[in-house]
């Protein structure tokens, strides 16, 4: 096994910063050294196998994307990004570690769904994958299958209160599943919107020949965010259990997960880059068809109602737990399914190779801090997902997953740019951000060095999670 020592970088953890010098053997970190103390002329500095010279950047635990869909069947086509394009990307932007989701459909067994996820990544992720699985179809059955879920490292399951007859499960299914859930010490997480409301509010749009990307978003409104994510979290009080809702996009809803945090109830909180920075004036509303780029569910908020500055202020005060990007890329062509009716638009915004870079940006305009920027980005999703502290942190004995990224760099966002996705643009066209990844290491392995890829499909390994370890 190789060695490789790190030195001149500064550590950066969620309670803090400091000089240390980095010291990996094989796929782990082996110690942190006072600064200094293996510099040039030391014994140490003689015998490793590879130095990396860090002076000026930042260490963080590589990121984990909690929140990937790749190879994802939707209305006729799939998400663009195969497990190995979407892996490579990942990797680009400094992320080592993605969660993907595992699809069953209604009828379908769980784990005959759960095996064809792994005949999709098997030898194709250039970074460390798990699963979590999502239920189409609720049954006697389905709910038989966790146990054999959580011995296949997969604890955490995805219900949806949206999409009826695709994927909807009415309340007492959800009650059920989280009931059973509790038990196992299996998360359940929520895409919390009010289907059979939004379905409505769809046809109802369609009939005044209203069929713009727009109207996406205007049929999805907060109201309907708000009290789904609200319900949800009634159920998971009676049912004991705990409950982490994904993609919030609605300051309103993320308000509700931070007044159950406060009473002490187990509810976690999940949004996205788009949910930050992008709006439905700004983008889903572009001319024409253009706003399709942006089509993706929970919709695209107008920052006139003040969403992207009340999710700050949440992620500012703790009370977001992660940030993940809901990766589901389409090219034009499959967007172009929906013209002349938004609903048939796939859903789903690209960004897996930006997530470090654009949440970057809130240290950079003092918004967080960079210990908050390290949270929400790799520690707290190793620690919501049982990966902790394997993953998420920079420790001895932790997988030696470290990215050097340069706070006085810059980065173009852009196809033909800083673009690896396999998809024909990029919902942050044009965009120059400060910081940049400059070194990426999986395992002790350098993935991207020198604006060059080192990687390869095959490296990454599949993860069998434990329990949430932040529960109170």
């Amino acid at each position: 096994m190789s060695t490789m020592l790190i030195h001149g970088g500064l550590v950066v953890t969620p309670n803090g910063k400091h000089h240390a010098d980095v010291l990996i053997d094989g796929e782990r970190v082996a110690a942190l050294l006072a600064p200094g103390s293996a510099v040039l002329g030391s014994d140490l500095k003689s015998t490793v196998d590879a130095v990396v010279d860090a002076t000026g950047k930042y260490l963080i635990p590589g990121g984990i994307d909690a929140h990937t869909h790749m190879q994802m069947p939707f209305g006729g086509t799939q998400a663009s990004d195969t497990f190995a394009t979407g892996t490579q990307a990942a990797a680009w932007g400094g992320t080592t570690t993605i969660v993907d989701f595992a699809i069953q459909k209604p009828g379908e067994r769980v784990l005959d769904a759960l095996q064809a996820w792994h005949r999709k990544a098997d030898g194709q992720c250039a970074v460390d994958y798990g699963f979590h699985q999502i239920l189409g179809g609720v049954d006697e059955d389905a709910l038989a299958s966790l146990e054999a879920l959580v011995a296949e490292g997969v604890t955490s399951v995805k219900l949806f209160m949206a999409y009826p007859g695709v994927f909807y499960s009415d309340d007492a299914q959800i009650l059920k599943t989280m009931q059973r859930n509790a038990e196992l010490g299996v998360l359940t997480m929520m895409h919390a919107e009010n289907g059979i409301a939004i379905d409505e509010l769809v046809r109802q749009a369609l009939a005044k020949g209203q069929t713009d990307p727009v109207h996406h978003g205007l049929t999805r409104p907060w109201q309907f965010e708000e009290e789904a994510t609200h319900r949800a979290i009634r159920l998971a009080d009676v049912a004991r259990a705990p409950l982490y809702v994904v993609h919030v996009s609605a300051r309103q809803a993320m308000a509700r997960i931070a007044e159950a945090r406060s009473s002490g109830q187990n509810v976690f909180g999940e949004t996205c880059p788009h949910y930050l920075w992008l709006s439905l004036e700004e983008q889903l509303g572009a001319p024409g068809f253009d706003g399709a780029k942006w089509v993706c569910s929970t919709p695209l908020r107008p920052r006139a109602e003040g969403h992207q500055d009340g999710l700050w202020q949440h992620l500012r005060a703790g009370e977001v737990t992660a940030v993940a990007t809901d990766h589901c890329p389409f090219c034009r062509n499959q967007k172009e399914l929906g013209v002349g009716d938004f609903s048939k638009i796939p859903n789903g915004i690209g960004s897996v190779e930006h997530r470090i870079d654009l949440i970057y940006q809130g240290v950079a305009s003092g918004k967080i801090t960079a210990e908050q920027w390290v949270r929400v980005c790799s520690t707290e999703p190793a620690r919501m997902f049982g990966l902790y502290p394997r993953k998420g942190v920079i420790a001895p004995g932790s997988d030696a997953d470290i990215v050097l990224y340069d706070p006085k760099g810059t980065t173009q966002i852009g196809v033909g740019k800083t673009h690896h996705m396999n998809m024909d643009y990029s919902a942050y066209e044009g965009w120059e951000v400060q910081g940049k990844v400059d070194t990426v290491i999986s395992r002790g392995s350098v993935l991207v060095a020198n604006g060059v890829f080192h990687g390869r499909a095959g490296h990454g390994k599949y993860l069998q999670r434990g329990h949430a370890q932040n529960l109170v």
